[in-house]
C-alpha cells in the first residue's frame, strides 16, 4: 500500500549495483529501511543520493507493509535543501555524529508524533542557526534522553548515576551551571563552557547512554567531534 510521510534521513548502506538501502526515521511508521533503487548508476541524471545525508529532511511515498523489514521507495523529495550543515565542518561533524548516536538509539517501528517533532525541531536549528550552536550536540543528547526513558532530571542526578556505574566524572559549577541549563533551556540558549569542559561532557553523555543502552558500542564519529569542536 501507498503510504505519505515525512522523514528525517539517518544513513544509506549500497545494495547491488546501483542502489541503496536508506535508514530513515518516519513521521508515520517510526525507524524504516527502504530499499532506493538506481541513485547510484552512472546513467542516472539526479542527484537523489544527496537526499540521504544525514539529517535530510524529506517527503515521501512510500510501498509500507507492517510484516516487512525493508521496504521501497516510491518517491522522495526535500522541501528544506540545506545551506549549511552539509557546507560548515562543525555542524556536519555534528550532524554525522547525532545520526549515528540515532541509528544507535531509535529502535521503535512505530510513529512517535512528539518524538518526531522534536528531532524536525533540532534539525531546522542546526541548520539555521549562526551563532549559539556549539552546544548543539551535548543538548540535543540531553533532550533526547528523556523521549528515550532516561533523562535525568538534575546535574546532580547526571554526576549520580556516571558515579554509581564507575564512569569518573566531577562536575565543577561550570559544568554544572551548563548541565542544569541544558536541561531546562531550549536548544540555542547561550551556555558558556570551554573547549576543554565542552568535550569533557561531550564524553560523560556518551557514557551515560552507554549505562542505559547496552547494545550502543563504539561511537565511531566521536573521535572526529571531538577533534573538529577541540
Amino acid at each position: 500500500m501507498l503510504q505519505k510521510t515525512r522523514g528525517i534521513a539517518l544513513s544509506y548502506l549500497r545494495y547491488r549495483e546501483t542502489s541503496i538501502i536508506a535508514r530513515v526515521y518516519t513521521e508515520e511508521f517510526g525507524l524504516q529501511s527502504y530499499i532506493v533503487n538506481g541513485v547510484r548508476s552512472a546513467k542516472s541524471k539526479s542527484n537523489k543520493i544527496a537526499l540521504f545525508q544525514p539529517l535530510t529532511l524529506l517527503e515521501m511515498v512510500v510501498y509500507y507493509k507492517d510484516d516487512r523489514d525493508l521496504h521501497r521507495l516510491s518517491e522522495a523529495k526535500t522541501n528544506y535543501p540545506f545551506q549549511s550543515i552539509p557546507f560548515e565542518v562543525a555542524k556536519s561533524s555534528m550532524a554525522i555524529f547525532v545520526t549515528e548516536m540515532l541509528t544507535k538509539t531509535l529502535k521503535e517501528e512505530a510513529g512517535n508524533p512528539v518524538l518526531f517533532r522534536f528531532l524536525i525541531d533540532s534539525v531546522l536549528f542546526l541548520e539555521d542557526a549562526r551563532t549559539n550552536y556549539e552546544n548543539f550536540h551535548l543538548t540535543f543528547l540531553l533532550k533526547l534522553s528523556f523521549f528515550l526513558g532516561f533523562g535525568p532530571e538534575s546535574a546532580r542526578e547526571f554526576e549520580e548515576q556516571l558515579h554509581e556505574n564507575s564512569v569518573p566524572f566531577l562536575a565543577d559549577d561550570e559544568l554544572t551551571s551548563a548541565l542544569n541549563a541544558m536541561l531546562r533551556q531550549p536548544l540555542g540558549t547561550p551556555i558558556k563552557l570551554s573547549r576543554s569542559a565542552r568535550n569533557e561532557l561531550l564524553d560523560a553523555l556518551v557514557s551515560y547512554y552507554k549505562i542505559h543502552i547496552d547494545s550502543l558500542g563504539e561511537v565511531k564519529s566521536l573521535p572526529v567531534l571531538r577533534e573538529v569542536l577541540g
